[in-house]
């Protein structure tokens, strides 16, 4: 049932995350209980299904399912993801729901994907940290994904010429994709896991002359008044503060190169701001309805941004950066309520929408509405970033890399 617009606050975000909340376990792979890629086909996503890891995390606290109940879904998942195909103990970007297989992104990515494996890691990690009770399903659901974590090889990923991480490998092709992990885009997670992993760490300089090395890496210039670190002109899609932000808190978060939380903030404060200044003449567009990332659009899959605006607004892009701007966000929240109805599908929002041209998606993305509740989450209560920053390596990783964070104390550091 689609919330009513004018609900309190607290009623709103509880209807839209319990809503997202069932993308994940409603609509689960039959056999797998993976995530679904999207609504409208079978294939599971590794990265999404991390991220569903984190929303039953969520589920699970805010007694949307019983804690049994997810324990018992979430011991299935993982054991469904020890058999899966994976190389170097990565999973690739798309698996058979049934099988296990990989299923080719194309035709030279058909191995293992860094990218994707460390989204889920990141959920493996969360799950690691919050069901600590004394069961034995629970002790069971944290050495499976405490094993799944340890066995991730990062150092495979790399090439002897290079300093950089490499985004595919594949058994058949090797490193021909060539696709290397540089910034700044949604990746940072991938680094500072392979830098904390405690059996196959990479070393600083992967980060320090690869990650950094991107040409769109640093940035430096002012967009409406607002200072950007980091990125392309003005930001580039929303999702860049969403990834690796849904376990990584932002809040203090600083290194050499960039104050995260500054970045994330003014990221997307520029993109708000290019929306409701809307040089192309956008029907829609406003002070209430604002958001430009990777979606569904017209013409297909894009990563919508102000240097590639093609008129689609994503409910994504606003409310999962909810603990960046919360008033801005929770405004398109009851906007999209109330003037656009029919957005809202089985599971949440659909996917996004072309005010101009009167179309609006089909389907639902995992990977969009997951970081809506998972965002929403963090927003209300911290919770993700509290379990992720908990965990040992992740603290290691952001140390060793050289950042300032609240969570490193002296010892670690």
């Amino acid at each position: 049932m689609r919330p009513d617009p004018a609900s309190p606050d607290e009623a709103l975000l509880d209807a839209v995350q319990r809503a997202g909340f069932g993308y994940f376990w409603d609509h689960a792979h039959p056999v797998s209980k993976l995530a679904r890629d999207r609504s409208t086909r079978d294939v599971v996503t590794i990265g999404g299904t991390g991220m569903g890891l984190m929303v039953l995390i969520v589920a699970c606290q805010r007694g949307f399912v019983a804690r049994s109940a997810a324990i018992e879904r979430i011991n299935a998942m993982l054991k469904f993801l020890a058999g899966c195909e994976r190389h170097h103990g990565m999973w690739g970007h798309f698996h058979d729901g049934a099988s296990g297989r990989i299923v080719p992104f194309s035709p030279l990515d058909d191995g293992a994907d860094l990218v994707e494996t460390a989204l889920l890691a990141a959920g493996l990690l969360a799950l690691r940290e919050y069901f600590t009770g004394p069961s034995e399903e629970e002790q069971a659901l944290r050495s499976l994904a405490d094993r799944l974590w340890r066995e991730i090889d990062w150092t495979t990923h790399r090439q002897p010429t290079e300093e950089c991480l490499f985004w595919h490998w594949s058994p058949r092709h090797g490193f021909a994709m060539n696709h290397r992990v540089t910034g700044w885009n949604e990746c940072m997670i991938a680094y500072v896991l392979a830098a904390g992993s405690p059996t196959c760490p990479v070393p600083p300089e992967a980060y320090h002359r690869g990650w950094t090395a991107g040409r769109q890496f640093r940035n430096g210039a002012t967009y409406f008044g607002y200072d950007l670190p980091l990125g392309p002109p003005m930001g580039g899609p929303l999702f860049f503060a969403h990834y690796s932000f849904l376990g990584l808190d932002p809040r203090g978060l600083a290194d050499a190169y960039a104050d995260y939380w500054q970045q994330n903030t003014h990221h997307t404060m520029i993109n708000r701001t290019y929306c409701i200044a809307n040089p192309k003449g956008f029907a829609g567009y406003g002070e209430d309805c604002w958001g430009l990332t990777a979606s569904d659009g017209v013409a297909g899959y894009s990563a919508h941004g102000p240097d590639n605006d093609l008129g689609v607004i994503a409910p994504t892009a606003a409310l999962s950066s909810m603990p960046y701007a919360p008033q801005a966000a929770l405004a398109v929240l009851r906007h999209l309520l109330a003037n656009y109805p029919d957005l809202w599908g089985d599971w949440g929002f659909r996917d996004a929408m072309h005010p101009a041209a009167g179309w609006m998606a089909e389907a639902t993305l995992a990977i969009d509405q997951g970081p809506i509740v998972i965002m929403i989450e963090n927003y209300r209560s911290g919770l993700i970033w509290r379990l992720v920053m908990a965990a040992a390596e992740v603290r290691a990783g952001l140390a060793r890399l050289g950042f300032a964070s609240p969570w490193l104390t002296p010892a670690v550091a």
